[in-house]
């Protein structure tokens, strides 16, 4: 295939649209103050203080011990956290005999000032005591929090984080054993300027152009079903400029067709892909919330599920967008809890702030009874909710097998054209399509006439492992049951509204309330405790420096100093206020030590770690490191990087019927790998020159992948059996925790707001949910019935 490519008639890619600079971002779960201990803080207030070695005293022998709040003895106290301490140390233990051994890190470790062996072997001893020490505070005075106890606080903070997996345990330890080698490497004036840089509490300073502007914000809230985004749109439609920011590609496209279908020309502008207007200077904009243009005056800007500015490691956004997008007005769609943050942060502006509030304009009802994992219980009308492609369609082919009737799917990543045809299929009460099975993306908006949402499962996938659903989601997800107006509907009456002067949407349908359950019973039960309570407030937005704050930071360092160990010292010594909060860092260290041997300015690391990176596949880290070689050299032919997989393009489907598994797994590796690329392009046009034949193996891949999962399936009872380790799985996680850290997991700070997966292209659902989804797949013969039936039907543009 790439002979084939290199001697066809692939045209370069012709002029490349310049796009926004990124601003990268840095992550933490609440930004971490100086703390007072010379010890476990390296650049006390007072200067660099002598090393504390053995026997020395630990910096609060002499406070005074707190009394305990939970109800644990002191033994049972003693028990969870010693558990602790021997987890800690055994995994820095364990980093330092490999990966991060002075074999393996030799030149990081000069970089840090630690020039032998020796050196490193007495530097780790005095650390493995700094991490006994601070253990033993825990333990004996019960000192967690940041300000007592920081180092402490934020092994501790990491292992949460990881839903009780090691491997973000690990990422702390590295990172605070740099921060303990460099504590003695700087003068107080140095220190002084870096906590200078790294003064965050104003980031509405970073936008002076927008600050010069008085702006009416206009804050749409309610729960889903609530016409708040219909009355925002109607704003955008009747402005001469303006922007629509959204969380997901298919909103963007959906806001999108709707100005096309109305004739008024409009940009769709993803990190992935720019369909910009031809022959016209003034159009309105369509984008992911991360591509709004900070640099353009608009009339309106619409900012959609503005709860997410509280996301732990994307809020920022949300932040950027609302913070610097120069518009007259700004409309923000959300949830209640935004309200009182987005108030103190407009008086803060000077912004002029009106709430408008919706309530429900149809109403939603939980049952008391789930389906009890019987197909045959699904009614005309129900849309069953699960989180990966193999997923919806292993369900769709079940429940077809199951009820003998046709079955329509709905999720991000199909092409939009087949989308909206599904959608029809659907939403047409005269066909023999009785069912949908969706992905979360629906609770972004996504309208469909739904009568009852059949949640198949209740837990996501997490960083590491799995995760309950949150109060937010299932909420969102549910509400969208009893929806009477569908998008296509709103676009065909949209010349009709206008001309009658109507401002809302028209009265609700009563007596037809949309209904939520589960397959099971304790799926259910999930879903009833969190319909009965409210989600918290969102007290803080995320945020992040920008490149220049990161290019400055960094210009107080030797020039060996690793990437990472600059990123995650700048996040330590962040000072925020109570407002905001630094994002979590996610995989942007590990990308900062992937790319580290490759010469480049510290703008374009810090592109790379905004990246939409997959380091999760076996072969990620060789993609983010070859791609990180062609920025340095200069040169990104897409025919000349051996690490994009091309070669499973020449595969033939029919010869490898005993793995479809790893064909599968080969097609998502290579689509995750061209959609990466192509964002690049977007930011170094000069270097990744080969966007056209980019953008046309990614569709040659898709069509692959789409014609695959057409022709496999999963019976229901290894399917059962699947999602019941799942939540296996998330229930031991949070045991483990519980039992390691003797409390249960706290639940106050930022929280995971976003739906989808982040990096996967269109921030949409992923292919698969983790690797054990695809072991029990099987193939159909392709030519059954039934493989012809699963994939998406296409219908005539005039069969509506």
């Amino acid at each position: 295939m790439r002979v084939l490519f290199r001697t066809g008639s692939a045209r370069s890619s012709c002029a490349v649209l310049t796009c926004r600079k990124h601003a990268f971002t840095t992550f933490s779960a609440a930004s971490r103050s100086a703390s007072k201990s010379p010890f476990i803080n390296p650049f006390p207030r007072s200067g660099p203080k002598n090393n504390l070695g053995p026997g020395s005293s630990y910096p609060y022998d002499n406070a005074a011990p707190n009394v305990w709040k939970s109800g644990r003895s002191r033994q049972d106290a003693n028990k969870t956290y010693a558990l602790f301490r021997r987890l800690a140390l055994n995994t820095f233990d364990s980093l330092m005999n490999t990966s991060r051994s002075w074999t393996a890190r030799e030149s990081d470790y000069k970089g840090l000032g630690v020039n032998t062996k020796l050196d490193l072997d007495r530097e780790a001893k005095l650390f493995r005591n700094s991490i006994e020490r601070c253990c033993d505070f825990a333990s004996e005075r019960h000192a967690v929090s940041k300000t007592d106890n920081p180092l402490f606080w934020s092994l501790r903070n990491a292992f949460v984080d990881g839903n009780g997996n090691a491997g973000h345990l690990s990422d702390e330890l590295i990172y605070s054993f740099q921060n303990f080698l460099m504590r003695s490497r700087f003068p107080k004036s140095i220190v002084a300027t870096h906590k200078k840089i790294a003064d965050f509490r104003f980031p509405y300073e970073w936008f002076p152009a927008t600050r010069a502007l008085q702006r009416t914000v206009h804050l749409h809230v309610g729960p889903t079903n609530s016409g708040k985004t219909y009355n925002a749109l109607k704003a955008l439609e009747n402005a001469k400029t303006g922007i629509y920011a959204g969380p997901l590609r298919l909103l963007a496209h959906e806001v999108c067709s709707r100005f096309l279908a109305k004739g008024t020309p409009c940009a769709l502008i993803t990190g992935e892909e720019q369909r910009i207007p031809e022959n016209e200077d003034n159009y309105f904009r369509s984008c992911t919330v991360e591509m709004t243009p900070l640099n353009y005056p608009v009339e309106v800007a619409v900012i959609d599920e503005i709860q997410m500015i509280g996301d732990s490691e994307r809020g920022w956004a949300w932040t950027q967008a609302f913070l610097g997008v120069q518009a007259k007005e700004v409309h923000l769609c959300g949830e209640e809890r935004a309200v009182e943050l987005i108030q103190s942060l407009c008086a803060t502006l000077g912004d002029k702030c009106v709430i408008t509030r919706y309530n429900r304009l149809s109403p939603l009802e939980t049952m008391s009874r789930s389906l009890d994992n019987d197909w045959r219980n699904l009614e005309k009308g129900d849309a069953v909710i699960t989180f990966s492609r193999v997923g919806i369609h292993a369900v769709k082919n079940q429940i077809e097998k199951a009820t003998g009737r046709r079955c329509a799917m709905v999720y991000g990543s199909l092409p939009p054209e087949t989308r909206a045809q599904q959608a029809v299929l659907f939403n047409d009460p005269d066909n023999d399509y009785d069912f949908l099975v969706a992905s979360d993306a629906i609770g972004m908006g996504l309208n469909l006439e739904i009568k009852r949402i059949v949640f198949e499962q209740t837990h996501k996938r997490a960083n590491s492992g799995y995760r309950q659903m949150t109060t937010s989601e299932v909420k969102q997800i549910g509400g969208r049951a009893g929806r009477y107006r569908t998008a296509r509907q709103a676009t065909n009456s949209g010349t009709e509204s206008a001309s009658s002067g109507e401002e809302g949407p028209p009265p609700p349908k009563t007596g037809q309330p949309g209904l939520v359950t589960a397959m099971i019973n304790d799926d259910l039960n999930i879903i009833k405790e969190a319909f009965a309570r409210e989600p918290e407030p969102i007290r803080s937005a995320g945020i992040q420096p920008p490149p220049s704050v990161i290019e400055r930071f960094s210009s107080y360092f030797p020039p060996n100093t690793p990437f990472s160990y600059i990123i995650a010292r700048l996040r330590d010594i962040a000072r925020t206020s109570t407002r905001f909060h630094l994002c979590i860092l996610g995989e942007m260290l590990r990308v900062a030590d992937l790319i580290q041997p490759f010469p480049m300015s510290v703008y374009d690391r810090c592109v790379f770690l905004n990246a939409p990176v997959f380091l999760r596949e076996k072969m990620g880290p060789e993609v983010v490191q070859a791609f990180a070689r062609c920025v340095s050299e200069m040169d990104g032919d897409l025919l000349d990087i051996p690490e994009v997989d091309l070669e499973v393009l020449d595969l033939d489907e029919k010869s490898i019927p005993s793995n479809p598994a790893e064909y599968l797994r080969r097609l998502e590796f290579l689509h995750k790998t061209i959609t990466l690329y192509l964002w690049l392009s977007y930011r170094y046009s000069g270097v990744f020159r080969s966007q056209n034949l980019a953008f046309h193996v990614k569709e040659l891949v898709e069509a692959r992948i789409d014609n695959h999962l057409a022709n496999v399936t999963i019976s229901s009872a290894e399917r059962r059996a699947k999602l019941a380790a799942i939540r296996r799985s998330a229930s031991k996680s949070k045991h483990n925790m519980e039992k390691v850290l003797g409390e249960n997991v706290p639940t106050d700070g930022p929280r995971h707001e976003t739906s989808g997966e982040w990096n996967e292209e269109g921030h949409e659902e992923p292919l698969f949910d983790g690797p054990q989804e695809l072991e029990p797949i099987t193939r159909l013969e392709p030519n059954s019935p039934r493989s012809r039936s699963s994939r998406p039907r296409r219908i005539n543009a005039d069969a509506n």
